[in-house]
């Protein structure tokens, strides 16, 4: 499954995201379109939305499912919006093969 939610650039992938913060649990719950037409991979956390915990949970979820440490993922965008860009700097075929993965669930 390809889907513009994640890209490659050179030594990084991008990875556009939907995060629901006190969401009941921690997960990835596959890549949805949204009203603007763009993709976007939906994560959800049990952390609130205060003093940048959502964030840290988001990566700590990323980080776990795609199997790279955290401090390989930072944010391009959104940090104090719901929907964010990532940066994921690890081997993209390996990256993006993950997230496929993860987006059928």
């Amino acid at each position: 499954m390809t889907s513009q939610a994640f890209t490659a650039h050179g030594d990084h992938v991008r990875v556009t995201v939907r995060l629901t913060p006190n969401g009941g649990r921690d997960g990835i719950d596959g890549v949805e379109s949204g009203a603007d037409g763009q993709d976007h991979l939906k994560v959800r956390v049990r952390a609130i939305p205060e003093k940048g915990k959502a964030n840290q949970a988001l990566i700590a979820v990323l980080a776990k499912e795609i199997g790279v440490a955290k401090n390989r993922i930072s944010f391009i965008s959104g940090e104090t919006q719901r929907k964010k860009i990532l940066r994921i700097d690890a081997d993209p075929e390996d990256v993006l093969e993950r997230l496929a993965e993860l987006a059928g669930k």
